[in-house]
């Protein structure tokens, strides 16, 4: 039985008093009587068994338990947070879950938004195995990259923000996916770490001091979910379209549509190339639904033809053309690439 285990039979489960079998009067341990949503009180179990006693107890005093912040990065608000979600999990969950396999799989499902470091922590408290899917669910999995494409992005949340146009628009990613994690500078990361210590000492000008620093070496801290993230940014320009400049006719409409489109939401971009003002070129898809195709079937973006001869890009912008569909209802629009070239040239 590992220190876990038991810290939490010393600590979370009182011995029980003579004389008195669970569930009976005067005696049986805490655990005992007290089922939590009818999951097994077995010793196999134990950390199944301390899990939902904690849950319980959160439920009635808010309180996690002491000792956890041993085990976890984050702070006691987010470790409440946890509790929260997991007895929001636990109740709807049919069957319930019994066995530490089970167990581990809902913790693992329902915390896949937070820090791995949190995730591992926390089934290592209670003992409870972790699976190698407990990588898979806090990063992503890993598809195969798409023909010709070099990496692959799985993004934070998407800010309005960072729209800059309908072709052009700002991510993060967080470090700590693999990919990212592997080449966050050591600078960045001491950075990190100080401007944590200075916000625990409400030290706020050190910590946007050391903040200005991250942003300036291509990072950010989020707050995501009220966790702390060091994310990098990339600015993706979108494979294959151009929009309408701001000032141009449709240049709002494109923006507003990209805005609609990715707000809110985690993306995936599948990054080919970099462009001359260092933007990645890419692919985004944004819940399954590939972002320049709906773009180009509303006909507020042109196929980049001279960069991207993909036949289906100039498939749905000559559909687009034929029913008149946003930009087409002009009988001759301004190409964007040609009315850069005549600003260039004016100045």
């Amino acid at each position: 039985m590992g220190n876990a285990l038991r810290f939490l039979y010393g600590e979370c489960c009182s011995k029980p008093t003579t004389g008195g079998a669970a569930g009976g009067g005067g005696g049986g341990n805490w655990v005992n009587q007290h089922v939590h949503h009818g999951v097994s009180t077995s010793t196999d179990n134990a950390g199944v068994s301390a899990l939902a006693r904690d849950i319980r107890q959160f439920e009635l005093t808010s309180q996690v338990p002491e000792g956890l912040s041993k085990h976890v990065v984050s702070s006691k608000k987010a470790q409440s947070n946890w509790y929260t979600k997991l007895s929001e999990a636990w109740a709807q969950t049919k069957p319930p879950p019994k066995s530490p396999q089970e167990v581990s799989k809902l913790v693992i499902s329902t915390l896949k938004n937070h820090k791995k470091a949190d995730v591992e922590g926390l089934l290592s408290f209670y003992g409870l195995p972790l699976s190698q899917s407990a990588v898979e669910v806090t990063t992503g999995p890993a598809p195969p990259v798409a023909n010709g494409a070099k990496y692959e992005l799985n993004t934070l949340p998407v800010d309005e923000k960072a729209v800059a146009d309908g072709d052009t628009v700002t991510v993060y990613v967080s470090t700590l996916t693999p990919r990212e994690a592997a080449c966050v500078p050591q600078a960045v990361q001491v950075a990190a770490v100080e401007r944590a210590k200075a916000r625990a000492q409400r030290n706020y000008t050190k910590a946007d001091a050391l903040h200005k620093q991250i942003i300036d070496a291509g990072y950010r801290m989020l707050n995501i979910h009220n966790e702390e993230i060091l994310a990098r940014k990339y600015r993706i320009r979108l494979r294959g379209i151009d929009a309408p400049e701001s000032a141009m006719p449709y240049g709002k409409e494109a923006k507003e549509e990209l805005i609609r489109l990715v707000v809110g939401k985690s993306l995936k971009v599948l990054i080919f190339d970099e462009d001359r003002y260092g933007r990645c070129v890419g692919d985004i898809y944004c819940n399954g639904v590939f972002v320049q195709e709906r773009m180009l079937k509303k006909g507020l973006v042109w196929h980049y033809g001279a960069y991207d001869k993909r036949p289906e890009l100039e498939k749905w912008e000559k559909d687009a053309r034929d029913k008149r569909i946003g930009l087409w209802a002009s009988a001759n629009p301004e190409k964007p690439w040609e009315w850069r070239k005549n600003r260039r040239e004016q100045r």
